[in-house]
């Protein structure tokens, strides 16, 4: 089945190895990607690593870069170890003794037990998952700076070290202990044998004690019995530390043969793929880029939809890269969204989304069996094209009853074709459904609002926002009809009743202008409205922006300040 460390099955981009090879030969393949992946920021290259389940030799040592997954193929962490295993931060180039992990995007492990030190140099759009580390880690390189990251269904039996990084978002984890923080660390539903050192608002902590309702990320399984196929955890509810710690034998879930399966690779167009979910396949798509003609649309419901090496979909004809449509317990997880070239020479036409759930706003409810999406990420531009990429939103939601594990929505601040009327975005995410929950919102520089929610019943917990650096005027920057400056961050409607958010935080750079931002969020003062945990950093430039929440707050100034807010609820602000 396995040839050559490739299987039919995956095709070219995937790796698979057995603790029976040459540890010589499985090192020499992973150095190799590396070495093509290391500062591959905004490449075409995708791959996944799989290792079969099994104890791997001392000196095979997995470097992650760009586009790079690594993973283990046993239904839990504890079959397949490795002895090493780390993402550094030292290709900048611009200062060795920096080791910036901020640009540190697009890659992941999960599934696998690293008996090691281990350093996770990261920023958004990565995953650390279902792992087990049995020394510390430590999410920065040696103090260089860093933007945040995830973590979730993992044990570290150690220290766990957060460094310089400005933000985290952690959930239903086990810890030894926590070391340091900076602006805003958010914890899920996790387990600490030692407590943390301090609780907001002396440190950046915000402690949830349970997960209220989440599924964790479907994975790649393989064993003699069935070979391979894709296991799917259960929803779970009020949730706290890692879900496989008992054991195999009490482990909940489904398998899913790979047979039941299409197994999508590079080059598959959309009627195919929607051919195969019209008869009732799941979706596995191999790591590569997939320009899409016209949107995959998943229409069944359960139907699992599931990326590995951040394969990327690329919608080229002005549609949607993808609709799912109005339906029970649909799963989407390890995509990468990426906005097609639009005007100019292509005369593509601008998608309205990347990404719709739901057609449009109905009464069904999906609370038994919810809609969940995991490591979804969005990008608009950067990458080396002949025109801009463009599209008026990245993802809207109508649908109900959604979670959402893992976002980063980035209308791209650096890379080719960037400015503020190039890789042109309105707004990062719409939200119309009501009983719509995030864990880790992470959405960043979009030409108006970041987030936009509609719905009642709505969470977020943790969200991470860097308003645009490249705003040319404050002429061009006025929301509420050209009277209020700059556009909120996160904008709740008028007619929200009930809304909940908590770790909020929200940077701004002026780089382009000197430019001011009115309020970083705007909601209605209402009793069912409230946030707690509020932080807001002036991170340079000025004037700056002049309050956290519906006027509230004190104004920031030029330079570097910082401001935060406990609690604001119905006006009242503490």
């Amino acid at each position: 089945m396995v040839r050559d460390f490739h299987s039919d099955i995956f095709g070219e981009n995937v790796f698979i190895f057995s603790s029976e090879d040459n540890p010589k030969e499985v090192q020499k393949i992973l150095d190799s990607i590396y070495a093509k992946q290391e500062a591959n920021q905004f490449g075409k290259e995708r791959y996944a690593v799989y290792f079969l389940p099994g104890t791997y030799h001392s000196k095979i040592f997995p470097h992650v870069g760009f586009y790079t997954q690594i993973s283990g193929l046993g239904y839990l962490p504890s079959e397949t170890k490795i002895k090493h295993l780390d993402s550094l931060a030292r290709w900048l180039g611009n200062n060795p003794d920096n080791h910036n992990a901020c640009c540190n995007f697009w890659r992941g492990v999960e599934n696998i037990e690293v008996d090691s030190d281990t350093v996770w140099a990261v920023s958004q759009a990565t995953f650390f998952r279902r792992s087990k580390v049995n020394g510390t880690i430590s999410f920065h390189d040696e103090g260089g700076w860093c933007s945040g990251g995830f973590t979730a269904d993992c044990i570290f039996d150690e220290a766990s070290d957060s460094g310089t990084q400005q933000q985290w978002f952690s959930r239903n984890n086990e810890y030894k202990y926590w070391n340091n923080s900076s602006w805003n660390m958010v914890l899920c539903g996790d387990l600490m044998t030692q407590p943390l050192q301090g609780m907001w608002p002396e440190k950046p902590y915000t402690v949830i004690e349970s997960t209220e309702v989440i599924r964790e990320k479907p994975f790649l399984v393989f064993d003699d019995e069935n070979g391979f196929g894709v296991f799917v955890p259960p929803v779970k509810r009020n949730s706290a530390g890692v879900d496989w710690k008992t054991g195999k034998d009490s482990l909940e879930g489904t398998f899913i043969s790979i047979d039941d399966f299409y197994v999508a690779k590079p080059g598959d167009n959309a009627s195919k793929i929607n051919s195969k979910l019209s008869a009732g396949k799941h979706i596995f798509f191999t790591p590569g880029i997939y320009e899409l003609t016209e949107p995959v649309i998943v229409s069944n419901k359960n139907t699992v939809i599931l990326g590995s090496g951040f394969a990327t979909l690329i919608p080229v004809k002005g549609t949607e890269a993808m609709i799912i449509e109005d339906e029970d317990g649909i799963i989407v997880s390890g995509i990468l969204f990426d906005a097609p070239q639009c005007g100019g020479k292509t005369k593509i036409p601008v998608p309205e989304n990347l990404l719709l759930v739901g057609r449009e706003k109905t009464d069904k409810k999906h609370n038994e069996n919810p809609v969940v999406f995991s490591d979804i990420f969005f990008r608009i531009g950067g990458t080396k094209t002949t025109e801009p990429a463009k599209t008026k939103n990245c993802i809207t939601i109508n649908s109900a009853n959604v979670t959402g594990d893992n976002f980063w929505i980035w209308r791209a601040d650096h890379g080719d074709q960037v400015g503020w009327t190039l890789n042109e975005a309105e707004n990062g995410i719409i939200v119309n459904g009501d009983n719509v929950t995030m864990y880790a919102l992470m959405v960043e520089h979009f030409n108006k609002h970041e987030t936009i929610w509609n719905g009642n019943g709505g969470k977020i917990f943790m969200y991470q926002c860097e308003i645009p650096y490249d705003v040319p005027s404050q002429e061009v920057w006025m929301s509420h009809n050209e009277s209020v400056k700059g556009y909120s961050s996160i904008t709740v409607a008028d007619n929200v009743t009930d809304f909940y958010g908590t770790g909020i935080g929200v940077y701004l750079l002026n780089r382009a202008a000197p430019v001011t931002l009115e309020n970083a969020i705007e909601l209605p003062d209402s009793p069912g409205v409230k946030l707690e945990h509020v932080v807001g950093v002036m991170i340079a430039g000025y004037p700056g922006m002049n309050h956290l929440v519906n006027g509230k707050g004190p104004s920031f100034l030029r330079g570097f300040s910082k401001d935060i807010l406990t609690e604001y609820c119905n006006g009242i602000s503490k």
